[in-house]
């Protein structure tokens, strides 16, 4: 097993490793020694999967536990879901000194975390990721949110969990194409700040070192987020491919996953950067062959005027200006300010070769 700690406004631990869910109920009490009740929250899916087994284990150490499932995928991620999941931690008697546990992937995570920091003005959550995604990236830095019509993740605050607990195990019943958008956060990771990991991960690390592949991620994350906790520098960084990426998922009504929408809005910040001399064309190329390595899209069919519409959307813009996120190496990525009135060109320099 594998322990990284963070250290921002509230520390805590991310534990990766095997067979880690059936110690959760030991772990809580560790470290919330106050806790009686114990919400955990999930969506149809994982529920099936992982909820019985997560509620059985709770109980046996000793914890009252109740359930909360809502239908699987971003189209829950509401206003709807999180207010229904607020009446339900009060009917439920959730008290300040209780938990609630996040048992799948980021929709998950977010939701439940956003509730977490506004039921009774803030309650404990512990992130139990079961998606490489969410392990990698949504289960750390403290990001909760839910989406608007307007856009994605627009309503939601800074709220750190009081443990992330990755059982590795989980990953196993992920179909395919699942695994494959939590490639494309991997591969951001090593985008922003690591040839080396792009390295391995061509050499196949993820399969026989999936343990050291998270970690590595995390611990980036976590350096990340500890010199800028709410995002008013560095952790914009983070945001590589996420501004179109966002934009492609608006477009799509959410019918593409965050992961292929993040590995086209990659490729297509990529290429505009290549266009405008700030990019080795090599970055781009190697950028691709690696995504197609990891049957990630490295296009997307969406027009320029529905990407714009949706980007100018972004919660990251600021007034006249959005900040993009370029790579300019190989493990080396730049904040870069523009101009709201320059956005349609670097679109269209990203869509079309």
């Amino acid at each position: 097993m594998t322990t990284i700690e963070v250290n921002t406004g509230r520390r805590y631990v991310v534990e990766i490793g095997n067979g880690l869910l059936s110690q959760l109920g030991q772990r809580i009490k560790r470290i919330l020694p106050k806790a009686q009740r114990i919400a955990v929250v999930t969506d149809t899916n994982v529920e099936k999967l992982y909820g019985g087994q997560l509620v059985h284990t709770l109980c046996g150490e000793g914890f009252s536990v109740v359930l909360f499932s809502f239908p699987a995928g971003e189209a829950s991620k509401t206003g709807e879901t999180y207010l229904s999941l607020l009446e339900f931690l009060a009917d439920s008697g959730i008290t300040r000194s209780d938990a609630l546990v996040a048992l799948g992937g980021g929709v998950v995570g977010d939701l439940c975390g956003f509730a977490a920091a506004s039921y009774l003005r803030g309650v404990p959550f512990v992130q139990v990721p079961t998606t490489l995604l969410a392990a990698v990236d949504s289960s750390v830095g403290g990001k909760t949110a839910i989406d608007l019509r307007a856009g994605k993740n627009l309503a939601g605050a800074f709220y750190q969990p009081s443990l992330v607990l990755c059982d590795l195990d989980t990953f196993s019943t992920l179909p395919q194409e699942v695994f494959s958008d939590g490639c494309a956060e991997v591969i951001k990771y090593g985008m922003l700040g690591s040839q080396e990991l792009l390295d391995r991960l061509r050499m196949g690390a993820l399969t026989c070192d999936l343990e050291g592949i998270v970690a590595q991620c995390v611990a980036m994350k976590r350096d990340i987020v500890e010199r800028d906790e709410f995002e008013t520098g560095d952790r914009q960084l983070l945001n590589l491919g996420h501004t179109l990426g966002h934009a492609i998922e608006k477009c799509s009504a959410y019918t593409v996953s965050h992961g292929r929408a993040v590995a086209m809005g990659m490729m297509l910040i990529t290429r505009s950067a290549v266009k405008m001399g700030l990019c080795p064309p090599q970055v781009l190329d190697g950028l691709s062959a690696l995504l197609t390595q990891f049957s990630l899209p490295t296009a997307s069919n969406e027009s320029p005027g529905a990407l714009l519409s949706a980007a100018l959307g972004d919660k990251k813009r600021e007034g006249g200006q959005i900040t993009l996120i370029i790579p300019t190496g190989l493990g080396q990525s730049i904040r870069y300010p523009v101009a709201v009135e320059e956005l349609p060109s670097w679109i269209e320099m990203g869509l079309f070769e």
